[in-house]
Formats: structure tokens, C-alpha cells, sequence
């Protein structure tokens, strides 16, 4: 995987890319080349789909474009020049920057001389980009006193912020709403329609004299805190339109991902045109599709309810059909990551991949089953984040993850094949060989041999597969797919039923077919024989050639394709055939055997092919008419999840018949504390492992909130603990011997009590003696107690179990308890 440029961090996330239904990814670097270069711009009230000159653009407005570049850029992106001159300038730092600088090049004007006239140190101010302001601004001295600042950011945003702009001839005009709305329809929309990324470009004049119209007049230092009221009333001084081409080999990724079962989904910061645009080229919308395109503000207004609480009934809404989400926040790609793993709208839940570069996408990368951080463009947060780390930022590599993550399952599977029908054949045979015939045929030296056939040999052979194109053309196996399927059980049980055919065929009248010394009933000190020696020669034959059937888990016909593309898998196989070869001819006492005839050696080779062409009427069968009982590794992920909750154990009595005997209420106290002293830490674990969203959120199974609080999703009738389930603990677990010991302690109770007698709700002991119990409760009858449910004693603890009696059934508890704990003081119950 490395060579293929996956450097892989969580060695099981291999595996569970090959299971991705769903990828999510960046755009830029992703599936663009991120080499950007301005192609358009607007400058004056005028259009040029060529780069003008600076000769082109007045020169008050050619100098406060090229200083606003200049300064208000990163001084880290530069543009290099190549190696070579034929090679283009090399790009470094930021890339959008150094399109910028580019421009500026373009215009005839160095920005380096620009850059050496005002250092950094010399700026008052800088606002930093992020993905909230989806701008920079840099504040610096003019020379005539006063600030200037220098904007540049996203087109539609900083376009609400200005309040002029420089019309014809560079004359100064009012920016108003109508202006506003016809150049994002006339030059914005078209070029992000085009895939281009609109950047515009702006500044704002804080004077200490006399302001112009566009200027702003200041008796000091303005608090530059206040950024609402600084980035306003701006003046526009141009827009550009950046290209990064789409990758060449992007758009064939997407079609094999969207082939096997995959579904790519862009989420990306860019314009809503210049996102579908990109997604358009790269395959990402189809023209028959039904998709939706948002913006992460709309994104955010579905899926909030009337108090802004996310819902995930309302993003199951959104995410189905959701194929861009554009100007869209590392929040926003987070919330949707975590809306598809948790959604339930399928069968089998989302196994979401997600691609990430800056430090803001950590908990994105984190969230999903497989993160994937850029190796050149990411940073050191979003690489530890991450489970793969892509070094060379391209699309297509995800779609080499993907094959190697099938191939690892597949190998898996084939090996489990093969193995399972070795063991079944073996085992079957030794015990019916050595109950018919006082001995075994497979001795324990051949044993061995066998073993290291099916374990050391076969794992090499079957599990260095190179993975192939072929793995794409199916879809994702699901979280709930067994581990072996209907079709692998259907090869193991018809490969292990011609093997034992076979064997037990020779064992029994293969001494008369090949006109042989019988090896049956042969004294235990006598030598080997050829008899037994055909046996063991034709079950290693078979299953040799089962290896080559075994490659094939889906039901292909054609066992041998690709059988000579694996050097590793006919090596290890000419090898194993060879051994066998000597250990038959030359292994006399050592292996038990004797060496055979050509014609004999011919037969066990006849034996072995026709694992082949069984395998071919195996495939004939349909496997779908077959029980899916033969699958092994059922299940629902429901099963395995909440596995320990921690909260209020009760016993209610209301529920069943079954009602608690003594050693069920000791397993309660002494289970109930178990689990606490368990669970408890194990939550505190899981909850700093857990995002904040986890932390704050009062749902979350490993929410701080939740460690001493009862779980919302506790069943309450059960009395018991998921994990303790005391019926299942209790040496007396039979439902007959429960009801028998009831009707016995019933009867014992109705000749020691009237019918009518219930006991006492102040009971605190169960070790009085029994004469003072029943004076106790005489004493309670004649005042007229009728019910323990009355009266509740403030010493009767009730946090981890609420019995409420009536009639014999408390009765029957308590007096279990009391032969229970008969002469230990000071109990209760």
C-alpha cells in the first residue's frame, strides 16, 4: 500500500475501507491538481477572459491591486522559477496565494520589491484567514499617517462589506444593491460556473485629517478589535477567477468507486457553482441523478430543529441525496459525518471515509470509520487524526485503499475456505478410520504434514492475492455480513463430502480396486503399507488442488484465472508437490509410508483433478436456494453496541411469576456492585477518548453527564443488567425447578399463616428468630396492617431494588433470605 502511495497508520483500517459505502472529500488538492493561476479578472467595469497588462488598468488602481496582493499575502508563498526554463514556476506556500502573485507577475510588477518596502514588522494588524471569515486583512501605516487596510477573501462575502468600487477610468463610484446583484449575476456566477474560484480584492482608508467619500476620518488608533466595524464599507478594487484543474485520472476513480457501491460526496469551502461545476467534471453529478446541492447554511437550517438542536431524523432527510456541500464549515463536514454513521435510514450503516487537511478537520478525521489526511498539503493535527495518510493528495489513491481493504477480506475468507474443508476431511476421517479399523489411516506424522500444508503453506499461497480491478466490480459487504457466506459453506461442505467419498471408498474397497494388501486390521508394530500410504497421498492430492478452488470465494467458474500472476502461489504449490513426492517415495518409517507405482501415483492425481471439476457442478448449485443458516457470523451491530450501561438496577415483582429466591437477590448486591466498580472506569476511559460533542452531549453513551444517571435506554421491566443476567447466572436457571420450589414454599407459608396475612412493612432483619417474626406480626394484624406497600422504612434500601409486595409472594423473599443468612447479625435485607 505504500507504493501505491497509502501510507497506512491503523492497520485496521485496511480493512474497513474495503467495506466504505460512502467518501467524503475535500476538493481542492483532492481532486483538483492545486496548481491555480488566475485566468480572469475584473478591473474598472471591465471583463478580460485574457490577463491584461498594467498598462491595461488606470495606475492608481493597477498600484493598490498590486500592493493589496502583495502585502496582504502570506510572505511565505513565493513563486519560484523551475529547474529547467522549459519547467513551470514552482508554487510555494499557499496555492490560491500564489495565483495571486502570480497575477501580479502577470502584470509586469515584481511583488518581492513591494514585499522589501514593507516588512512584516512594519504591519499594524493581521487578520488571519479561517474558515468563519473566509478572508484575510492586513492593516498597515500609510505614509502620509493613517491606516490602511487591505482585504481579500471570498467573492460574495467581501462584496457585502464594500460600499464603493472603481468604475470606468478608475472614477469613484457608490457600490449599491443593484450593482451588487448585477456583477455577481454578470461576472461571478459565470465564472464560477466556468469552475473558477472567485477571489475579490479591496481596501478602506482610516485618516486623521480631512476623509474622502471613501475614507474614514480617526483622532487615534482605531480599536482594531471591533472587526464588524473595520471590514465594512470597503472599497472593491477587482475580482479574479482562479482554475485548478480537475485531475486527470479523477474522473476514472470516481466511475470505479461509484461502480463498486461507493458513493463520493464533495465538501468543500468553494462558491456553490464552482463546487458543482468541479463535481460535474469529475463524474461526481450525473445527469440522471437525483442529487442535492447545498451551502452549509442551508445545510444547517434542514437539519435544526425549532430550538437549533441537530436532529437525526432531519438529516436523514438531507444526506441521501446529498452529492456537494458548498462554503460549507469543518462543523458542517463533521455533523454530516457523524449523521451517516449514526443514520439507520439502510440496512447496514454508513462506513463513511473521510479526507481532510487542515487542523479544523481533526474531529471529522476522527469521527469516520477511515480518515484519510493529505500527506503534502495537511497538517501535523489532521496526519494524527488520521488512519491513512495520502502521500501524494490524489483521489485515485483512495480507490487503491478501497482494493487493497477488499483484497484483505477476500484473503481472509479464502484461506478460511480452505482450511475449514482440510479440518472437517481430517477430523471425520481419523475418528471413523480409527473406530471401523482399530486405526487410524492418517497417522500423526502425516498429521503434521497436513498442518503445515493448511496453516503455514496456504496462508502464503492464498493470502499474497495481488488485489485487482476485478475487486471493484462488487458491491461493499456490509457491517452485518457473515464472515463465511452461503457460497463458502456450500464449497466446504461439497469439497469435504467428495473427499470423504473418496477416502472411505479407498479405505474400504480401495484394496480390491487396485488390487492391493488390505491395511486393515494390520498389527500396530507391523510396517506401512501401500494401502494406507494411497490413502494419505490422495487426501493431500485433493487438497492441494482444492488450494486452487479455494482462490475463488463468489462463484467464479474460472478457478485458474489470474493463477499465474501470484509467483508467490505456484511456488509454495510445486513445492508442496514435490515434498509430497519425496516424502512418499523416500519416507519409509520416518512419514509411515511406502512407495508407490506410477500407475498408483497416477490414480491419487485422478483423485486430486476431480476436486476441479467437482468444484464446477459445486458452482452450478444455486446458492440462493440454500439455508442462510449455513452462514457463519450473523449479526446486527445493535448487538454489539451498549454492551455495559450503567444506572439503576431494580426487580419488579409486577412483571413475571418468577419470583426472586434468595441466592437471586445476593447475585443482584454482589453484581450490581461488580458492575459499578467496572463500568465505572471503563466510561471515564471512553469519555476523554471521546470528541467534545460526545462529552457535552447528555445522549451520548459516553457523555460525562451520564456516569452516575440512569441510561435513557435501560429496559425498566427487566430488573437486570444486559450483561448480568441472573436468571442465566443462577445455578438454578431451570424454569421447572423454580416453579416446583415456589409451590413449596407457598404451601409451607399457608400452614404457618391465615390466608389473609401479609408481612409487615417495618421487617428490617432477616436473622430474627422466627417466634419473635410471627409475635411481630400478630402484633401488626391487630392494628389493622393490612398492605407493606403502606408504609416504606427510611433504612430499606431501594436504589437497586424496587419489590413491591403483596400477599405470600414478599413473604416467600424474605423468608428465603432468612434460610439464606440464618445466624449472620445486623443483615438486611
Amino acid at each position: 500500500m505504500m507504493k501505491d502511495n497509502n501510507l497506512v497508520r491503523h492497520l485496521d483500517a485496511c480493512e474497513t475501507m474495503g467495506n466504505a459505502t460512502a467518501i467524503c472529500s475535500d476538493k481542492t488538492g483532492t481532486l483538483t491538481t492545486n496548481r491555480m493561476t488566475v485566468v480572469q479578472s475584473y478591473i474598472c467595469e471591465k471583463l478580460c477572459k485574457v490577463l491584461p497588462t498594467l498598462a491595461d488598468i488606470p495606475q492608481h488602481v493597477g498600484n493598490l491591486v498590486t500592493m493589496g496582493i502583495s502585502v496582504n499575502s502570506a510572505y511565505t508563498s513565493n513563486i519560484m522559477p523551475g529547474q529547467n526554463p522549459t519547467d513551470l514556476p514552482i508554487q510555494v506556500g499557499n496555492k490560491t496565494e500564489c495565483a495571486l502573485l502570480g497575477f501580479v507577475q502577470g502584470l509586469g510588477v515584481k511583488y518581492q520589491s513591494i514585499r522589501d518596502e514593507i516588512p512584516e514588522d512594519r504591519f499594524t494588524r493581521v487578520y488571519t484567514f479561517n474558515s468563519v471569515r473566509k478572508s484575510m486583512g492586513t492593516v498597515i501605516p500609510r505614509p502620509n499617517g493613517g491606516f490602511r487596510l487591505y482585504t481579500k477573501g471570498a467573492s460574495e462575502i467581501i462584496m457585502k462589506k464594500c460600499a464603493f468600487i472603481y468604475g470606468h477610468e478608475g472614477t469613484l463610484e457608490k457600490f449599491t444593491r443593484d450593482m451588487q446583484d448585477r456583477l455577481i449575476r454578470e461576472v461571478i456566477e459565470p465564472m464560477a460556473c466556468d469552475g473558477l474560484r472567485t477571489i475579490s480584492v479591496a481596501y478602506r482608508d482610516f485618516v486623521p485629517g480631512k476623509a474622502a467619500i471613501n475614507e474614514v476620518h480617526i483622532d487615534g488608533e482605531p480599536n482594531w478589535d471591533d472587526e464588524e466595524n473595520i471590514m465594512s464599507n470597503l472599497t472593491c478594487l477587482c475580482v479574479v477567477g482562479i482554475e485548478d484543474p480537475v485531475r486527470p485520472e479523477v474522473p476514472d476513480a470516481i466511475r470505479k468507486c461509484q461502480r463498486a457501491g461507493i458513493t463520493v460526496r464533495m465538501v468543500t469551502g468553494d462558491n456553490i457553482n464552482t463546487a458543482r461545476s468541479i463535481a460535474s467534471k469529475c463524474g461526481i453529478l450525473r445527469p440522471n441523478d437525483d442529487f442535492l446541492i447545498l451551502e452549509g447554511k442551508e445545510f444547517n437550517r434542514r437539519i435544526r430543529d425549532s430550538n437549533g438542536d441537530i436532529q437525526q431524523h432531519l438529516i436523514d432527510k438531507v444526506w441521501p441525496k446529498l452529492r456537494v456541500l458548498a462554503r460549507s464549515s469543518p462543523t458542517d463536514k463533521y455533523t454530516l459525518v457523524k449523521g451517516m454513521i449514526d443514520s439507520a435510514v439502510t440496512d447496514n450503516r454508513e462506513v463513511v471515509a473521510v479526507t481532510g487537511d487542515g487542523t479544523n478537520d481533526g474531529p471529522a478525521l476522527k469521527k469516520a470509520d477511515v480518515g484519510f489526511a493529505m500527506g503534502i498539503a495537511g497538517t501535523d493535527v489532521a496526519k494524527e487524526a488520521s488512519d491513512i495518510i495520502l502521500t501524494d493528495d490524489n483521489f485515485s489513491s483512495i480507490v487503491k485503499a478501497v482494493m487493497w481493504g477488499r483484497n484483505v477480506y477476500d484473503s481472509i475468507a479464502k484461506f478460511l475456505q480452505f482450511q475449514l474443508t482440510v479440518n472437517v476431511v481430517a477430523v471425520i476421517v481419523a475418528f471413523i478410520g480409527a473406530c471401523a479399523v482399530q486405526d487410524s489411516p492418517l497417522k500423526a506424522v502425516q498429521m503434521l504434514w497436513v498442518n503445515l500444508i493448511m496453516d503455514t503453506l496456504a496462508s502464503l499461497a492464498l493470502a499474497t492475492e495481488v488485489p485487482t480491478p476485478d475487486l471493484l466490480l462488487r458491491k461493499p459487504y456490509g457491517r452485518t455480513k457473515p464472515l463465511i457466506s452461503r457460497t463458502m459453506m456450500k464449497n466446504i461442505l461439497g469439497q469435504a463430502l467428495y473427499q470423504l467419498v473418496i477416502i472411505f471408498s479407498l479405505l474400504f474397497v480401495g484394496d480390491l480396486i487396485l488390487d492391493i494388501e488390505s491395511g486393515r486390521g494390520q498389527d500396530l508394530n507391523a510396517g506401512p503399507t501401500q494401502h494406507f500410504t494411497i490413502i494419505f497421498n490422495t487426501f493431500v492430492m485433493m487438497t492441494l488442488f482444492n488450494e486452487i478452488n479455494a482462490r475463488k470465494i463468489h462463484g467464479q467458474r474460472n478457478v485458474v484465472e489470474g493463477l499465474f500472476t501470484n509467483p508467490i502461489f505456484y511456488t509454495i504449490w510445486i513445492f508442496t508437490m514435490i515434498s509430497q513426492v519425496v516424502i512418499i517415495q523416500y519416507g519409509k518409517m520416518a512419514f509411515s509410508t511406502k512407495a508407490l507405482s506410477l500407475d498408483q501415483w497416477l490414480w491419487c492425481i485422478f483423485f486430486g483433478i476431480g476436486t476441479l471439476v467437482w468444484g464446477q457442478l459445486i458452482t452450478s448449485v444455486p446458492t440462493r436456494k440454500l439455508p442462510k443458516i449455513l452462514s457463519w457470523g450473523r449479526g446486527h451491530p445493535e448487538e454489539y453496541t451498549d454492551a455495559m450501561n450503567l444506572g439503576e438496577e431494580r426487580f419488579d415483582s409486577i412483571d413475571s411469576d418468577k419470583k426472586p429466591r434468595a441466592g437471586q437477590i445476593l447475585w443482584i448486591r454482589g453484581l450490581t456492585r461488580l458492575q459499578t466498580q467496572i463500568s465505572v472506569p471503563l466510561r471515564v476511559i471512553r469519555a476523554f477518548r471521546s470528541t467534545l460533542e460526545d462529552l457535552n452531549e447528555r445522549r451520548s453513551m459516553h457523555s460525562l453527564h451520564s456516569l452516575r444517571s440512569p441510561r435513557p435506554g435501560m429496559p425498566t421491566g427487566s430488573g437486570v443488567h444486559p450483561l448480568y443476567n441472573l436468571n442465566l447466572l443462577s445455578p438454578n436457571y431451570s424454569s421447572k425447578q423454580q416453579q416446583q420450589q415456589q409451590q413449596q414454599q407457598q404451601q409451607h407459608h399457608q400452614q404457618q399463616q391465615p390466608q389473609h396475612a401479609t408481612l409487615p412493612s417495618d421487617i428490617s432483619y432477616i436473622d430474627e428468630d422466627p417466634q419473635q417474626q410471627q409475635q411481630q406480626q400478630q402484633r401488626t394484624l391487630q392494628n389493622g396492617s393490612t398492605s407493606t406497600s403502606d408504609t416504606h422504612p427510611s433504612h430499606l434500601p431501594s436504589t437497586h431494588s424496587s419489590v413491591r409486595s403483596g400477599g405470600s409472594g414478599f413473604s416467600d423473599v424474605v423468608h428465603s433470605l432468612q434460610q439464606a443468612k440464618h445466624g449472620q447479625n445486623e443483615t438486611r435485607i
